[in-house]
């Protein structure tokens, strides 16, 4: 087994984890703040799916950045950054610049690295952290930790039912139609839009897949165009109504599954991603052409 299938398979035990750290937590954003959340990647997609969270609970204005993109003429009550090695370049910038301007707080699976004197607050996750250079595991459980300081969310399960929907996640098998298709267009809403553009990063990352992502609403909007037979149309999340039908029509496979926390949706996304990594005997673990962190001159 690969690290990454690994780390996969722990993300239940870390996310029931993240709920009970985040309970004992004083630096999340407070009810009513203005709120931006920043990363880079993976960490930007959590960021995305968050402050969508956080906005649609009613708990205050928030915006998600990716670091290189940070609004500089902007004002925030808080910002938060997600960063696992603590070590990326932007975020440690962005951090630098707003110093003594806003109060920050950092996730972050590195509790010795720069992040740590950057933020004013820190949250260190490193029971999340990785060896694979892909992520998965810290930021799903980052997101969890997160999602479980916001509290009681309407239409969104517990972190802890999410767990239980995580389990089932790693031990169903993955269809044979997606595990053998060609193209994958991941869609999602509100929320799970950023779900969907981290399973459409995670397959092409570990495997080097064709995949896509975009907000549901808009796969009327142009992506059907590349829906056929041999190609996956997967949504996490709610499924718009008649875009069942629409993927029919095209012939393509839709995976939908309503049941699912979309967290735990992703977690079966990131199993597919090894599974076809492996099958063209690629290393999963450390993808060609990236490193565990961005550093730049």
């Amino acid at each position: 087994m690969s690290r990454t299938a690994a780390e996969i398979a722990t993300q239940p035990a870390c996310w029931r984890r993240a709920a009970e750290a985040a309970a004992a937590f004083e630096g999340l954003p407070r009810p009513g703040e203005r709120v931006a959340v920043t990363g880079c990647g993976t960490s930007w997609f959590m960021a995305l799916a968050y402050a969508a969270l956080r906005e649609g609970a009613g708990l205050g204005e928030t915006d998600a950045f990716a670091a290189s993109e940070f609004p500089a003429g902007r004002v925030y009550d808080r910002v938060v950054a997600i960063t696992r090695s603590g070590t990326t370049t932007e975020v440690l910038g962005l951090l630098t610049r707003l110093k003594d301007r806003v109060p920050t707080l950092a996730l972050t699976a590195g509790p010795a690295t720069p992040v740590v004197d950057a933020a004013d607050a820190v949250a260190v996750l490193d029971w999340a952290d990785e060896e694979s250079v892909v992520q998965t595991r810290f930021a799903t459980t980052a997101l969890a930790f997160l999602r479980a300081g916001l509290g009681e969310l309407p239409g969104v399960k517990p972190v802890a039912e999410a767990a239980v929907d995580a389990e089932l996640a790693l031990t169903e098998p993955l269809p044979e139609a997606v595990v053998t298709a060609e193209q994958w267009t991941f869609l999602g809403q509100g929320w799970t839009y950023g779900l969907a553009l981290e399973a459409g990063l995670k397959m092409r990352e570990a495997a080097g897949a064709w995949t896509e992502a975009y907000p549901a609403m808009e796969y009327r909007h142009g992506p059907v165009a590349i829906t056929r037979p041999g190609r996956v149309t997967w949504v996490l999340g709610a499924l718009p109504e008649g875009l069942a039908g629409d993927v029919a029509r095209a012939g393509g496979t839709l995976v939908a599954r309503q049941d699912a926390d979309p967290l735990a949706d992703l977690i079966r996304a990131q199993r597919l991603a090894v599974t076809l990594a492996e099958s063209q005997a690629l290393d999963p673990d450390h993808p060609r052409h990236l490193t565990r962190s961005v550093i730049l001159p």
